[in-house]
């Protein structure tokens, strides 16, 4: 009698046509949940410590409300829990991974014939700007050269982003309208939060949670609050000349003009 085949159905998470989350990110979750710490989830799972972080500042960014929630502890580990969005993440996972094993199940044994209406998978495109966060359009101010655009990530963070007419008109952005913004973490400055004007456009304040160095740049992971994070890339010597650390209370800027706005 012969075998059925077996299909291993992947499950990705879209959000308004975006990919939010995949089992890797799941499973990541599922491990802060059980041992309360970021570096023992990243072990667990065989992740390095940058991308276990990586991963869940990834869902935060790109849900509504933060999937985890992080204790004081730096490098070291630390301490994070779950949330109850968090939870709701994991759960709605699993019951559609479910679902959709039970049909690549029937698909393996009865064939395709039929099938062609089903979603059998998602196609997750990958990007290379580190910063990439689900947001609201606020507000469309067009001028002549020129429109700009605030954008909402969370109930407290506007970014403000300006694109070209041509691309405006492309995007079809008006109020209420739900998109991607992109910032490239090169493109972020960093100094110290009592520097800058204060009410200079994309200046985030917030604590560095991780600093990588290299030879010539430094990784710095910012909590701007609210379960939103950025990641900058700037050059070592300029944060040794200001002494910035995991901990330092730092400003984080970037010119509207460096932000890409994306829609399905």
């Amino acid at each position: 009698m012969p075998t059925a085949k077996k299909i291993d159905a992947l499950l990705a998470l879209r959000s308004d046509g975006k990919f939010m989350v995949g089992r890797d990110r799941i499973k990541v979750l599922e491990a802060v949940a059980e041992h309360g710490s970021i570096s023992k989830a990243a072990k667990e799972v065989g992740f390095s410590y940058k991308a276990a972080w990586d991963a869940v500042t990834a869902i935060n960014n790109l849900l509504p409300s933060p999937a985890f929630v992080t204790k004081a502890g730096g490098r070291s580990g630390g301490g994070a829990e779950l949330t109850p969005e968090g939870r709701r993440l994991i759960d709605t996972f699993h019951r559609l991974e479910d679902r959709l094993s039970r049909i690549s199940t029937a698909i393996a044994e009865e064939g395709f014939g039929g099938q062609e209406d089903l979603v059998l998978w998602s196609l997750i495109v990958k990007i290379s700007a580190r910063n990439v966060f689900q947001a609201e359009v606020v507000s469309v101010k067009k001028w002549p050269v020129d429109v700009e655009v605030a954008l909402r990530i969370s109930g407290e963070h506007i970014i403000h982003a300006t694109i070209t007419n041509e691309a405006a008109a492309d995007l079809d952005l008006k109020r209420g309208n739900r998109v991607v913004a992109l910032v490239k973490s090169p493109l972020i400055e960093v100094g110290p939060a009592d520097r800058g004007p204060p009410g200079a456009p994309n200046r985030f304040l917030g604590v560095v949670t991780r600093r990588v160095d290299s030879e010539r740049n430094s990784e710095l992971l910012i909590d701007i609050g609210f379960g939103k994070t950025l990641t900058a890339v700037v050059p070592r010597r300029e944060l040794d000349a200001t002494e910035i650390a995991e901990g330092s209370r730092v400003a984080a800027s970037f010119d509207p003009q460096n932000v890409i706005i994306a829609t399905a």
